[in-house]
């Protein structure tokens, strides 16, 4: 009597980092079998953004078929609205700028397929990820893509140790080109398909237009002031600025401004100078550690945007939130986005920046003339 294989569940997105993960994992010796995620209600919302839609599930078939693998598409459309698509618009509502990604990958591939996989009693579940796990001493780690420019294990820092122990991460050890290339000598449909672009949940990638029919409340115009008060122009609508945007401002002073705070409760938007805009310091919240805990305070890189670069930093622990004090002042991150935490390779943990305090420098004079919004 053979050996019984161990069974793979395959997050299938339609594209050819998952394709070729499905693939791997069948040459891996598992059995494998493909599911796609259902995410939008009625018609997809944005068909362009290159997964998650009725195009992608088409090719996610039939690279199944050429795979001979079994293949499902799985209804999470409630799951991802009342998770993903509520938890953006009500940060967007509080003047933040989330990262729908991350919570995507925590609540749904994660969470919820996770629950699923093992329904149909999974040994693993394997995603298209560009990173890559393994476990030493009986504790599993979350470790970089070995090439760094696709690594995306910043928005896989919240998987524990649970997660790890059933997670794959297949295409973690290749390239690119490489996955383009073993998709090609499998002769999948999906070599050549273009990145994913913009948000799948997002009608034609029209983010500015998502946000004003669902946050309406951030879609009111209102004034852009100096951090002493004083108002330089109006915008329109705080929902549709993030901290450090420099572009699109609509006035002219005649030295860079940057949004600075976005203040949900006065509809304000603050922009400040480039010295302004450098910190020391900021606060982390849903703190969370690959390893399960940390300790109270310890030295590390901290990324705190996506493929941005590594500062070393001190971070201190207080139960579900940190303080993470930078080496070097950076430019001030913002609020909402995350903060991972390296050692070399190896992520710690992460959080969602909450907020980081002013320069202590005196801010710089701003004068000039309003002009028209862009």
């Amino acid at each position: 009597m053979g050996k019984v294989k161990s069974k793979a569940v395959v997050a299938m997105s339609g594209g050819v980092d998952s394709s070729v993960a499905a693939a791997l994992m069948k040459d891996d010796g598992y059995d494998v079998t493909g599911i796609m995620l259902k995410l939008w209600k009625g018609a997809a919302a944005n068909n362009e953004s290159g997964c998650c839609s009725l195009d992608a599930a088409e090719d996610a078939r039939r690279v199944a078929q050429v795979l001979d693998i079994p293949f499902y598409v799985l209804n999470f459309a409630d799951e991802f609205s009342n998770t993903v698509i509520d938890n953006f618009t009500r940060q967007y509502a509080a003047g933040l700028t989330p990262n729908p990604c991350v919570e995507c990958n925590r609540s749904i591939k994660f969470a919820a397929l996770l629950d699923r996989a093992r329904m149909y009693d999974a040994d693993v579940l394997a995603t298209g990820h560009y990173a890559r796990a393994d476990v030493v001493d009986g504790r599993y780690r979350l470790l970089r893509a070995l090439q760094h420019a696709k690594d995306q294990s910043y928005v896989l820092y919240m998987l524990g140790q649970e997660e790890l122990e059933l997670a794959r991460f297949p295409v973690g050890r290749y390239s690119k080109p490489e996955i383009r290339q073993i998709a090609a000598s499998l002769g999948l449909r999906t070599a050549g398909k273009p990145e994913s672009q913009d948000l799948c949940f997002v009608p034609d990638g029209n983010t500015h237009a998502f946000i004003a029919e669902q946050v309406p409340e951030g879609s009111a115009p209102g004034p852009i002031v100096t951090p002493d008060g004083r108002e330089l122009g109006r915008h329109r609508g705080f929902a549709h600025y993030t901290v450090g945007q420099r572009k699109g401002l609509g006035i002219g002073v005649g030295l860079p401004l940057y949004v600075a705070e976005i203040r949900s409760g006065d509809n304000t938007v603050v922009v400040a100078g480039a010295d302004q805009m450098q910190v020391d310091q900021i606060s982390v919240g849903k703190v969370s550690f690959v390893g399960g805990r940390s300790e109270p305070e310890f030295r590390t890189n901290v990324m705190t945007r996506y493929r941005g670069a590594e500062v070393p930093a001190t971070v201190r622990v207080s139960e579900t939130d940190a303080t993470v004090t930078f080496e070097r002042s950076q430019p001030r991150p913002a609020p909402g986005q995350t903060a991972v935490f390296y050692r070399g390779d190896e992520v710690v943990g992460g959080g969602t920046i909450l907020n980081s305090g002013w320069s202590e420098e005196p801010a710089a004079p701003v004068e000039g003339r309003q002009e028209p919004a862009a």
